[in-house]
């Protein structure tokens, strides 16, 4: 049973400009746990410097496991004036794995045949010794269950907690479909910029989502927010 004083508001951050991100053109990049550039770097610290002058602090912060991930929370967190906190590394919200198609170029993957059996499958295909989405969606979400929102130790008593989890872009909009219940053809239309916050809420109720895509702090033009409405 959840209190009915039991709320958790999520930021759910991805990684900063990554090497693969900056160099496209492969399936499933060149190197799976590729660092962030120094770009990369620079957008994460400013992402933790819009938190600190919006009062933002976490009473937990989640990273996964891969190297871009652990170099945007630690810079975040510089930015925030929290360098040296410690924060778990998350083997189970990495992002998508398709480690057969590592370092192969797009057009030798996505054929016209390919792209009609991959569409058949939806989110039920599997790529080469990978993850299919519904596999990625199955391990994130039982892990945020696990961690807080079916965590009895958590939601039994009347908490009010802000939590960070950085994260990837495949993984995160699987995510995000368990929690928006949307369907299939909108996983991969969803935009998610590089240290992007999606913002939801938590509580007795469900979920409630309050912002998606928001990297306004990248002063960039290509940087657009959806703000859930009244």
């Amino acid at each position: 049973m959840i209190h009915k004083d039991f709320s958790c508001e999520f930021y759910f951050i991805r990684h900063g400009e990554s090497v693969s991100n900056a160099t496209p053109g492969f399936a499933a990049g060149k190197n799976f746990d590729a660092p962030l550039t120094d770009k990369g770097i620079g957008q994460a610290q400013l992402l933790g410097e819009r938190l600190e002058r919006e009062g933002v602090t976490f009473d937990r912060v989640y990273s996964s496991s891969l190297t871009r991930t652990v170099q945007t929370t630690e810079n975040m967190l510089k930015g925030m004036g929290e360098s040296g906190r410690d924060f778990p590394r998350v083997d189970d919200i990495i992002e998508q794995q398709m480690p057969g198609w590592r370092g192969v170029p797009v057009e030798e993957v996505y054929t016209p045949e390919n792209l009609v059996y991959i569409r058949s499958k939806g989110a039920h295909f599997v790529p080469p010794d990978g993850e299919s989405l519904r596999m990625v969606q199955r391990r994130m979400s039982n892990w945020l269950e696990d961690e807080i929102i079916y965590n009895e130790e958590l939601t039994s008593e009347p908490v009010s907690m802000r939590v960070a989890v950085v994260g990837h872009g495949t993984a995160s909009r699987c995510l995000f479909q368990y929690i928006m219940r949307f369907d299939d053809m909108f996983l991969r239309r969803m935009s998610i910029e590089n240290t992007s916050i999606a913002r939801f809420i938590f509580d007795d109720e469900g979920w409630s989502v309050l912002k998606l895509n928001d990297a306004t702090h990248l002063g960039t033009s290509e940087s657009h927010s959806l703000e859930a409405q009244p």
